[in-house]
Parts: structure tokens; sequence; C-alpha cells
């Protein structure tokens, strides 16, 4: 039974990578929109439901249409470089799609930031132009006057606009709502430069084309083998995902639904209200919705299940009645595994998945030879449509590169029918007494708790050791060292994982810092600490230090 079922997966994803890479592709995502909008124009395409504002087809078309005139006018040509720092509204997809039928470059900021923080993305991705909303003028303005590089006529403001700073809706009232391109907009093109930081450095930008993101959104759209129209969207759009759902949404002639800011609370009530088919649901988010009878009671179709394991995969099958499926992707690569909706005989396994259609992957060695099956070694991928490398860092391209292979920086194996599992990253390993311990190991294990809704596991220095394990974790809300103290932690990981990898040292926090791309800013945890044994238990010594 298993082998057959191993068998159908393996046929079905087959199935799945012939049929989309033999996909006729647009030119650009401007060509993208504008295809979509003639087949469906008074379908919707987005749905603001906490601004309560929908938009058709047609509308974001025109829309687009009208910025596109009007920064045109405005001196914004192919290969221009514009910074969007703007929430979650119409305004960014609008800009979005403009800067797509320019042939110009989207730059997406954290709206977050700081003002030194801005003003790294502003310099670094050499920007000429920035779009940002009224309220963050104040982030803008705190930039030190000798690092400000952008005159006040080459900003846009969504909301009141003082001269001689431009308003978005002004410049989308007086823009013909038909737009044709000064210059060819190719394929190969740049679309984007998105800042990914990983856990360390500064950030770096991916150059991204514009067939990066048709090609990643297709598969993102249509890998899992089901008809989704209805998508949730509740993460900032100047990440890579939310992103690839508004195209999901587009590849399906569908609706994004869009969450101005995400709630937790509000999660399921969004999900049975607009009748949604497709969302993402991680271990935080399972374990802090609180469980109801009525949970399966719903239209989802498909979850986007990543970082499960084991029971928590097939629980969160069962109690929404949904296929939930796990992906490997990164903003260099866009969409580089998938798991096929025939792979029932996988639920639980920790894997994600098979190469992905238009990607190759292989394990390799320090050398970049690819390694036996299920020995472990460095994720690599290549094939049509990655990034195009790191904005301006040769040195960061010379070592993430081998020939045409992409080295991601992650530990995984793959077993013989080309499944992969992430072990860990590169350079989040502890040793210990000589033993390589995966960080992602044990912060999955500690996540399988039901009062912990996530951990972190770094390495603290040690004299007798070199290393020893320390896992910061968030409870549930409610929740306290009370309720889980350090001896119910440690008797957790002790039915799985060897003594050699149980933590340690034990902090309790409310919060972990992130990167751009909302991974834990281990670094900064380290940064924040002069003695990181401090603050936690140590259940070698049996005391709080």
């Amino acid at each position: 039974m298993g082998e057959a079922l191993g068998r159908g997966a393996l046929e079905e994803a087959a199935r799945i990578r012939a049929e989309l890479e033999s996909h006729a592709l647009p030119r650009s995502v401007g060509d993208f929109l504008r295809e979509a909008a003639a087949l469906s124009p008074d379908a919707p395409l987005l749905e603001f439901f906490q601004q309560d504002e929908r938009y058709s087809y047609a509308e974001i078309d025109a829309l687009s249409n009208r910025l596109a005139n009007s920064l045109c006018a405005l001196g914004v040509r192919k290969g221009t470089h514009v910074a969007l720092m703007i929430p979650n509204s119409a305004p960014f997809v609008v800009a979005w799609f403009a800067l797509a039928k320019l042939g110009a470059v989207m730059v997406p900021v954290n709206f977050n930031y700081t003002a030194s923080e801005l003003a790294y993305v502003l310099q670094d991705s050499d920007s000429q132009f920035l779009i940002i909303e009224a309220d963050l003028q104040g982030v803008l303005e705190a930039i030190p006057a000798e690092d400000r590089l952008l005159p006040g006529e080459r900003v846009v403001v969504v909301g009141d606009a003082a001269a001689p700073r431009h308003g978005y809706a002004a410049l989308v009232e007086a823009g013909d709502a038909a737009f044709a391109p000064p210059d060819d907009v190719a394929p190969t093109d740049l679309l984007s430069i998105q800042y990914t930081s990983g856990t360390t450095g500064m950030p770096k930008g991916c150059m991204q084309t514009h067939r990066f993101w048709l090609m990643a959104s297709l598969v993102a759209a249509r890998a899992h083998g089901m008809q989704v129209k209805n998508i949730l969207v509740t993460f900032p759009l100047f990440y890579l995902d939310p992103q690839l759902q508004v195209l999901t949404a587009i590849h399906a002639q569908g609706t994004a639904f869009v969450a101005r800011q995400h709630s937790l609370k509000e999660f399921m009530g969004w999900i049975k209200s607009f009748r949604i088919h497709m969302a993402t649901i991680t271990p935080p988010v399972y374990h802090a919705i609180e469980p109801l009878p009525d949970d399966a009671d719903n239209d989802l179709r498909f979850i986007a299940a990543f970082y499960h394991k084991e029971d928590t995969h097939r629980a969160l099958e069962e109690r929404f009645g949904a296929v939930a499926r796990d992906a490997f992707g990164m903003t260099e690569i866009g969409v580089g595994t998938f798991t096929p909706s025939a792979a029932t005989h996988m639920v639980g396994s920790g894997t994600c998945g098979l190469a992905a259609p238009f990607r190759e992957v292989k394990v390799c060695d320090e050398n970049g030879d690819e390694i036996p099956r299920g020995e472990t070694g460095e994720l690599c991928f290549a094939g049509e449509g990655i990034l195009l490398g790191y904005y301006k860092r040769p040195e960061a391209n010379a070592g993430s590169f081998r020939g045409r292979w992409f080295r991601t920086g992650d530990l995984a194996r793959m077993d013989d029918e080309g499944y992969v599992w992430i072990v860990g990253r590169m350079k989040d390993m502890i040793k210990r007494s000589g033993e390589n311990i995966a960080a992602v190991e044990v912060e999955g294990v500690l996540a399988q708790h039901p009062d912990i809704v996530e951990a972190a596991v770094l390495p603290v220095p040690d004299r007798l050791r070199k290393e020893e394990v320390k896992a910061y974790l968030i409870l549930q809300p409610g929740k306290s060292a009370t309720d889980l103290p350090p001896a119910a932690v440690t008797a957790h990981c002790e039915g799985h994982l060897a003594p050699f990898k149980i933590p340690r040292f034990i902090a309790y926090v409310e919060e972990l810092p992130r990167t751009p791309s909302n991974k834990v800013a281990k670094a900064r945890l380290v940064e924040a600490a002069d003695d990181l044994r401090m603050g936690a238990y140590d259940r070698l010594d049996d005391v709080w230090r």
C-alpha cells in the first residue's frame, strides 16, 4: 500500500512538472495583469477587508496604467529603481504593477524600519524615487540631511503631501487609463530588488526578474494540483510570500483577501467569512488559534504547512479538513521544492518535498560534489529564473554560486525518491564536545510541546565542552515558567533527543527579534547579551543565572 502511494505521488509530481514547464508564460508581470483583466474584467482581484475596499481586475489594471503614465512623466523609465514603503493597501499593489509595466525596478521596504535602516536600503539599492505612506514620512525626515539622497520632487506620498513631494492620489487621477510602455519589457528584465539578511550581516538585495515572479507564482498556484481561488494574505506585502500569493490569485482568476494587519484572534473568522480556499498556517499560528469543534467547517482546500513536523502536521489536516503540505522556498530561488497532494504517506515525515518545476536540486559536500542519498550536506538549486545575484555584492555572489548552482547555506538530506529534509543551517550548528547539533532539530522538538509556540536555539560558549545549547521559548498566551518549568521542558526533550542535544540553558521570552524576512534574528540575541548564560535556567548546575 505504501509503495503504491509512493509511486502515485512521484507520478503526480512528474505530471505537474511537465504541465507547468510547458505552460506559456506572459512576457512580463505587467502583461500578466493586463491579460487577466481582459479575461475577467469585473471579477474581484483584491479585497482589503479591514479597510472595506474591493478592486476588480479591470480597476487594478487601469489604476496601475494611470500611475505608470504619471510616473513616466516624472522621469521613471525602464531600469529606474523605485522604493516602496507602504503598509498593506491598494497603493502598494498598484505601484508594483505600474513599475512592472514601465520596466522599472521595485525595492520593497519594511515599513517598520527606522531612519537608519531606510537610509541604508535607499542608498544600497540606488533608489531614485520613493513612494511612502504619509504616516511614515517622519522616518524619512529623520534621516540626517547629509544622508538624504532623494530630493523632495522624487518622493511620492500616499496620503496628504506637501510640495515638492507628489501625492499618490493626484498622480493616479492625472494619468491616462491607457498605457503603452516607452520601452519593451522582457522576461529577463529586472523587476525587483528584494532585501534579505538571513540571520547575520547587513541585508542584501536579491535581483529578481519578471521570469522569477511568473515561474514562482505559477508553481505556488498549481503545484498542489487543485483549484484554489480565494487566497488569504496576512503578512506584509514587502515580503516575498504575500507578493507570490497575490500573483497566485491571478493565476487562478481568483481573489486575494489582504489583511492590513495580521490577527490570530480573527484568523479563523476570516477563513470562514471569505470562504478561503488557501492559507498559510505555520506551527506558531496553529498553536495560537484556540481549537473549536467546528474548525473543519470551512472551505479550505490547501494549507501551506511550512515547518510542521510529525503529529502537528497530521493534526493540522484533521483539525481543518484540508490538504496540508510543506515546501522549500527562498527569496533567492522562489519555490525550490514542493510536496504533491498525493504524497499522503509523507504527512508528518518532516519532508519539504521534491524538486519543484523549473528547479533542479542536489545535496553537496564542501567541494560542491553531490553526495550519496541519505547523507547530510548543503542544499543547492539550479534552474531558470533564480536570482540574477545580490545587488552590488560580487563577493557574496562568488560565494553563493558554483557555476549555475546556487548554494542555500541549508543543511539537508535527500532520500532515494528525491524527497528533501532540511536538517539545519550551515552556520546554525552547535558543536558540543565534538558532537554536531542542528539548532533546527532541537527547535522542532521543543515546538512539539503544546505549551510552546516557538523556540530559538543558540550555542553558548563553554570552556569545557566548547559550546552548550541554549533555548529561548515563547509560551502559549497566559502560560509562564510556572506552568511549564525547565524540568518539564527537559522531560519533553528526553523523549525525542539524545542527551547531548538537550538544552542546558532555558530562557523564557515574550518575543524574538526578527529579520526582514521574518526569520529569528539570532545574531541580535547574541549581541543583546554580555553573557548568554544570564537570565536563563542552567540545567546542569540547577540554578537560575
